[in-house]
């Protein structure tokens, strides 16, 4: 399929920052999907969590699962628009590689660790991972992906860390932070469909762990639409059924509001090159009423599910693994594995290897440290 004039371009890519030949059958944008996923950080996805812990069920989401859908959920909106494919695909599989054991909890409670160390967000973090800590190939660290794929894997940034990679690195992947302009078409795709997924696949995990129920949800205008629609065409239809088709219309409902109010902002600015989206406003949107319904949904989930008792309770001692780690490991750094003890950046180092974890590795080495099993 012919790229938009406005999509992102393989060859014209602002390149890898250790210069390589181009593969003979892929383009740069396809080498660097195929690297993230046979990366260590990528494998570590299917044992870290979004909302429930590991030992929860085998069914809930794990951040690999996600990753997918957010690939999936990219892509089908990338076709229609002329987008490239391939970067949006690369950009949602590696867009996770940070974040810590524990989904948000985890990561809150490292970034309060090293407060005094420069903080933790896990969009940089994710960006160490493909430009530092993967260790793969004999001439570089890292993965060496494309400006552009690295570009859309770091969503967010403060502003005291754009400045520090801009010292590193003048022009690159955290200039647009300090400009206040825009990512590629690519990846701010990237970021709505990591929003449509989680939205939705939240719902269906907050109803399987029965933490919020489908009489709930009636209040959700966004979710209600479709539970009625589906309920008026299958009568009889209910339970998981009802809940998987409703959820489903409510997806390519958001899939086609995306396309249609992208098309609009796309034709209404005018531009007509990657780097002319570059500087105009945010292009890829919902349709102001979609982002109503959107925004209602998320509260929805924040009320009743991200700050259920339940949840609460078993992050808050998730938190406590993740602050008994970090003391441990400052206070013996050869506790550590993998080369971290050698790092003259202790903080950080110990930063490193406890964002590395899995879940239940995360869970092991604190019993193992500490002799209280807080997490089964």
């Amino acid at each position: 399929m012919a790229l938009a004039p406005y999509a992102s371009d393989p060859n014209r890519s602002r390149g890898r920052r250790h210069p390589e030949p181009a593969a003979p059958t892929r383009t740069g944008f396809q080498r660097d999907r195929d690297r993230i996923v046979h990366s260590t950080a990528f494998r570590r996805l299917v044992y870290k969590t979004q909302v429930f812990l590991n030992h929860e069920g085998d069914l809930f989401r794990t951040r690999m699962t996600h990753s997918l859908e957010v690939a999936q959920l990219g892509r089908s909106i990338a076709r229609p628009l002329g987008l490239n494919e391939d970067l949006v695909e690369a950009v949602a599989l590696a867009h996770d590689l940070g974040h810590t054991p524990f989904g948000h909890a985890g990561q809150d409670a490292l970034n309060d660790c090293m407060q005094a160390h420069g903080g933790f967000e896990h969009n940089l973090q994710s960006l160490r991972v493909v430009d530092q800590l993967e260790e793969r190939y004999p001439s570089f660290d890292g993965l060496n992906l494309c400006f552009e794929t690295r570009e859309g894997i770091l969503k967010h940034c403060s502003r005291a860390n754009a400045q520090r990679l801009e010292q590193r690195e003048p022009g690159g992947v955290g200039r647009r932070f300090l400009d206040r302009t825009q990512p590629s078409l690519e990846a701010q795709l990237c970021n709505l469909a990591d929003e449509i997924a989680y939205n939705a696949h939240d719902i269906d995990d907050g109803v399987r762990s029965g933490l919020i129920t489908l009489e709930q949800l009636e209040e959700v205008p966004l979710f209600e639409r479709f539970r009625q629609q589906t309920q008026r065409e299958h009568p009889q239809l209910q339970g998981r059924r009802l809940l998987y088709e409703s959820i489903r219309r409510m997806l390519s409902a958001q899939v086609y509001d995306v396309i249609d109010a992208t098309q609009e902002a796309l034709r209404a600015s005018g531009v007509d090159s990657a780097d002319a989206a570059r500087v105009a406003n945010p292009l890829v949107c919902f349709s102001p009423g979609m982002r109503n319904q959107s925004s209602q949904l998320k509260q929805f989930l924040l009320r009743n599910l991200y700050r259920h008792p339940q949840v609460v309770e078993t992050t808050g001692r998730a938190k406590q693994v993740v602050r008994d780690l970090f003391e441990a490991y400052v206070a013996d750094p050869a506790q550590m594995g993998g080369g971290f003890d050698a790092r003259g950046d202790r903080e950080r180092a110990v930063a490193d290897y406890i964002a590395g974890m899995t879940d239940r590795f995360a869970a092991r080495e604190h019993e193992r440290l500490t002799g209280r099993p807080l997490l089964p």
